[in-house]
């Protein structure tokens, strides 16, 4: 017989919600907090001091470009970003739209919106495939995002994952199979720390109307595992709720946090963990970096190579992890590898979005590579897990364009300067590095961008330039001291290019003739500067 305080414990775990049966204790109950963080033994703790010796490894160096699918039940409703939390805005365009569709709230939640997502033609093989042809060298896949809600078949969320319910399918590894199958690096993001508070919304009620003062379905201590306690939202200076803060997160879902994490890690190893944020948590967040690393080690000859991201600058200027801007770009080269995650458009799908197109991506691309950086880009799949055909269309040109240029961009490394032209400086003056790409302007055929592998140097000129080109830069006494440039080609074209060296730069002739190249950008590979 199961006592009292036994059911009220798994109630709190939400495995009796929303009809979920009656799991075994083993997998239904998590550690209590007070229990020790337990990580891989290897090289690395979980301190600040001992990570300070990791160095990011070279094929995350080389690999530049990678893809990632932003999918999970929140794609369902095809209405845009965050619908698992705004759906309990009242009188924003979610909520209008998920009372439309699925009823009020407090009938039809979350919960029913995640239990009926199917994701029925999704392929992971097609869809890899598409993405290695287009270029990208590691693949994404989402973990859990901020609704709670595992996309595999999670230890600690035994009923709220895509194993379990919706799809019933083990996203993540099914991700992971065909990624790997196809030669490219694995990757997962987890978005979860910041869920304990950023789901309070459900636990609300409406103001106003017919439903006026009917909780929410979060507001049911039997929804719990899905929708956390209710607690109050701390709040920031403005009076705003701060959602990534860690007061009044307890030490429970503290540990919960890091038993789901480590059980995603144990689960697949990936070669990549993007962080929606900094590292959480202090020792718990450090743990798992260390915990990642020391796996990877144990394969690798005692020397990780998996890599860790954290979207505070602090986390990673000695040591330690990547550092990740989320639709930003720095200011100059930097002095480590750091990234870049944007995506094409929303990053949960939204019916009838507007798309970034193939020529600001390859802008976007080439500009992040000249200055240390990689690119990972979102392209946000529709809830039966398909791209659309706009999406292709992006993609396809994307493909098009690295098919010819991509020896410019793989394995590549900054060059003196990363580049010049009418919209270099506004890039430098575009201020904080989260959130900056909106400021930046297109590139055209005036701006060039640099990288260099070995003793050969790439100018990307970015966009189709008129029968002549001069660089600048490569001029013979210009501050960046150029060699005497040996042999010019044009990435793409087979014929040989006239040019000369001198003073004002390096000026090179391109063919009378016409040439079918991907207008986005051309890149020359020049010999000897």
């Amino acid at each position: 017989m199961i006592s009292t305080t036994m059911i009220n414990r798994r109630r709190a775990l939400g495995v009796l919600a929303a009809g979920a049966p009656a799991l075994g204790l083993a997998r239904a109950l998590a550690p209590s907090p007070d229990e020790t963080l337990e990580i891989a033994p290897g090289p690395f703790k979980g301190t600040r001091e001992s990570l300070r010796d990791y160095r990011i490894p070279d094929w995350y160096r080389d690999a530049k470009f990678g893809i990632w699918a932003h999918w999970g039940p929140q794609s369902h409703a095809e209405f845009g970003d965050w619908y698992a939390r705004t759906m309990y805005i009242e009188g924003s365009p979610q909520y209008k739209h998920h009372v439309a569709t699925y009823g009020h709230p407090s009938k039809f939640g979350y919960k029913d919106l995640a239990l009926t997502w199917r994701g029925e033609h999704f392929d992971p093989e097609h869809l890899i495939g598409l993405y290695r042809q287009a270029g990208a060298k590691y693949f994404c896949s989402m973990g859990v995002h901020h609704d709670n809600f595992d996309l595999w078949n999670s230890k600690f969320q035994p009923y709220w994952n895509a194993a379990a319910n919706g799809p019933k399918k083990d996203i993540v590894g099914l991700w992971a199979r065909a990624a790997r199958k196809h030669g490219l690096k694995f990757a997962v993001s987890e978005h979860l720390a910041v869920s304990y508070h950023w789901f309070q919304t459900s636990h609300r009620a409406d103001t106003a109307g017919p439903y006026a003062g009917v909780p929410y379905d979060g507001a049911d201590p039997a929804n719990s595992a899905l929708y956390h306690d209710t607690h109050e939202t701390p709040r920031n200076a403005k009076g705003e709720e701060d959602l990534w803060s860690p007061v009044n997160v307890s030490p429970a879902w503290k540990r919960r946090y890091f038993d789901r994490i480590k059980d995603l890690i144990d689960h697949y190893e990936p070669d990549l963990m993007y962080i929606d944020g900094p590292i959480f948590f202090e020792e718990i967040g450090l743990s798992l970096v260390a915990h990642q690393y020391n796996l990877s080690a144990k394969k690798h000859g005692g020397v990780p190579q998996a890599v860790y991201t954290s979207k505070r600058r602090e986390d990673s200027e000695v040591g330690t992890c990547v550092l990740d801007l989320e639709r930003g770009v720095v200011d100059t080269i930097w002095p480590t590898p750091w990234q870049t995650d944007t995506c094409v458009g929303q990053w949960h799908y939204n019916k009838g979005q507007h798309y970034k197109t193939a020529k600001l991506v390859i802008d976007m691309l080439v500009d992040i590579v000249s200055r240390n950086g990689n690119l990972m880009l979102n392209f946000p799949l529709n809830s039966k897990g398909e791209l659309d055909a706009d999406e292709l269309k992006v993609l396809e040109g994307v493909t098009k364009w690295m098919a010819v240029n991509s020896q410019g961009i793989y394995a590549t490394r900054p060059w003196k300067i990363f580049g010049y032209g009418p919209a270099t400086a506004v890039s430098a003056r575009a201020g904080t590095l989260h959130f900056n790409e909106n400021q930046r302007q297109n590139l055209s055929a005036a701006d060039v961008r640099f990288t260099q592998k070995g003793d050969t140097l790439y100018a990307f000129c970015m966009g189709l330039p008129d029968q002549a080109v001069v660089i600048e830069p490569l001029g013979t006494k210009s501050p960046q001291n150029p060699s005497k440039v040996q042999h010019v080609e044009l990435l793409g074209f087979k014929g040989r290019l006239q040019f000369k060296q001198d003073e004002t730069g390096l000026h090179i002739d391109l063919p009378a003739q016409k040439f079918p190249l991907p207008p986005q950008a051309v890149t020359f590979k020049i010999i000897g500067a």
